[in-house]
């Protein structure tokens, strides 16, 4: 089998199945559909009206969830990034994405569910230095579980990780999801 990157035909059926176990979500995800009912390509780093990121919940032992210091927004938040080439599929590069990261090895991770817990639209400020101007990340959000403790985070974009309580997730209905998951 060759490997390929992650597709549009992929994000269209992550989304759609998705909503269809989420069916309240539709109205806000709506945007998104028509984005790739356009053929605009989401994976493209580009794309500014939206492109897909995938983000990683990662659960410790004790039930507390790991937040990263990102360096370019100055905030605290959950690990994740955009999609490289090398990426079969969202799982894969939130799990890539939270080891670069974090410095967790992948082995020392294990996926709750191989479906997004969450699907999330948000808008990111410009970024002179990269030449970008505000856009919009899709960000395809899913969960893990670990022993393991923080190792070599990616000073490049991180300046620090936390394992913080669920509590602790901004988004309340990403927050629900996760406290049902992990009971």
């Amino acid at each position: 089998m060759i490997d390929l990157p992650v597709s549009e035909a992929h994000l269209r059926t992550t989304l759609t199945a998705y909503l269809d176990e989420h069916p309240e979500e539709k109205p806000g995800l709506a945007p998104v559909l028509d984005l790739l009912d356009s053929g605009t390509d989401l994976t493209l780093r580009s794309e500014f009206r939206g492109h897909a990121t995938a983000g990683a919940i990662l659960s410790g032992p004790d039930g507390r969830i790991l937040h990263v210091r990102h360096l370019a927004l100055d905030k605290w938040l959950l690990p994740g990034g955009h999609l490289e080439s090398t990426d079969n599929a969202l799982l894969d590069a939130a799990l890539r994405e939270l080891t670069e990261e974090t410095g967790i090895p992948a082995d020392a991770v294990t996926t709750v569910d191989h479906r997004p817990v969450h699907i999330d639209v948000h808008p990111i400020p410009a970024n002179d230095a990269k030449g970008e101007p505000d856009h919009q990340h899709i960000d395809f959000r899913f969960l893990f579980r670990t022993t393991a403790d923080v190792g070599r985070l990616q000073t490049e974009e991180m300046t620090g990780a936390a394992w913080r309580d669920a509590g602790a997730i901004g988004d309340p209905t990403l927050r629900q999801r996760v406290a049902q998951a992990l009971r």
